[in-house]
């Protein structure tokens, strides 16, 4: 099963863009850009856990399994 990141979801609901996100998180923007995308298949630990304390969410609202 695949796995769907819903960052741009996230970021839509609560208003926030992902430049803002990057900025606030201390990494790039296109890093942002490519998590959003899903053009990502690995992510450090340490940026998902700056990204839910940020936009204050748990992490499994981030991340949903995709039936194929």
């Amino acid at each position: 099963m695949p796995v769907k990141v819903r960052l741009q979801e996230i970021l839509d609901e609560k208003g926030v863009s992902q430049r803002k996100l990057a900025k606030e998180i201390g990494t790039r923007a296109a890093t942002i850009n490519r998590l959003c995308n899903e053009g990502v298949n690995t992510v450090y630990l340490d940026m998902l856990d700056k990204i839910c304390e940020y936009l204050e969410i748990d992490i499994k609202e981030l991340f949903i399994r995709v039936d194929e």
